[in-house]
């Protein structure tokens, strides 16, 4: 799908990745950008600077996300992009999270791209026509050490965006999922973990790669190259990926001792 002159709505657009993709579209010259966060005042400056307008929205909510397409149909007259991009990282580890931040997670990671399509669909399947970016991460082709509830959320918000992209790709809906591994953005502003092994990126690089992504309707977008080998490494001996997950399991336990010895340290001379 062509970018120029189209309608986008992108969540999560007061920082990071979402931002980034507010400035790109706006570069494009696309038609309108609705700018939704659940930070009213980023949105709003965000939307500023694209000449766009700002919906304050808790994605997790399907009553917000419903209100976002009814303000962005007044202001554009339909939506052609849809950019599901807003997500959390959640509580890390297994044993020590509660189900209300399971539940939390699970609503913003995945829900709110459920809800976004259950709402958005309808109008561009009368057109013939429209586009649904959902942001989901590597953790959700390749796993995530340390942290279950991303992990399975960004599994989930993956295999949702596929579903799309076969029940409605040959009905004129496009369909991309990114999914980078570190980003410089609030999430990963105490360090990025074992996501970090293969470099930061800015997180205008990955918008550029998410545009590029949308004009050739391509569906995985990996601004992280190795992604895509890793993955394949997976498909192709499962077992040996594991093994060599369990490996990358241990020296992040190694790490977290060692990082919580030294701050017990600091602490005592403190």
């Amino acid at each position: 799908m062509k970018i120029k002159d189209k309608r986008i709505v992108v969540t999560g657009a007061a920082s990071g990745i979402g931002l980034a993709l507010c400035e790109e579209f706006h570069a494009g010259g696309v038609k309108s950008i609705v700018c939704v966060d659940i930070n009213e005042d980023g949105a709003r400056s965000i939307a500023e600077k694209v000449n766009g307008i700002a919906i304050a929205a808790d994605v997790s909510s399907e009553k917000d996300i419903i209100n976002v397409i009814e303000k962005a149909n007044e202001y554009s007259g339909g939506i052609d992009i849809f950019c599901s991009n807003a997500g959390v990282g959640g509580a890390p580890m297994l044993l020590e999270t509660t189900s209300e931040e399971w539940n939390s997670t699970w609503s913003i990671n995945v829900m709110s791209h459920v809800h976004a399509a259950r709402h958005v669909l309808p109008q561009m399947l009368i057109r013939g026509e429209g586009y649904l970016m959902n942001t989901a991460s590597a953790a959700g082709l390749l796993s995530q050490i340390g942290a279950a509830q991303y992990a399975v959320t960004k599994s989930a918000a993956v295999s949702f965006a596929e579903w799309i992209k076969i029940t409605y790709g040959q009905k004129g809906i496009g369909v991309s999922c990114l999914c980078p591994q570190a980003v410089r953005t609030a999430m990963t502003a105490q360090g990025a973990g074992v996501a970090g092994v293969d470099g930061m990126l800015e997180p205008d690089v990955v918008a550029k790669d998410v545009l590029d992504a949308i004009e050739k309707e391509r569906f995985l977008v990996l601004p992280h190259k190795e992604v895509g080998e890793y993955v394949q490494r997976k498909g192709n001996d499962r077992d040996r990926w594991i093994t060599g997950m369990q490996r990358l399991q241990k020296q992040y336990e190694d790490f977290y001792e060692n990082w919580v010895r030294g701050n017990k340290g600091e602490n005592n001379e403190n």
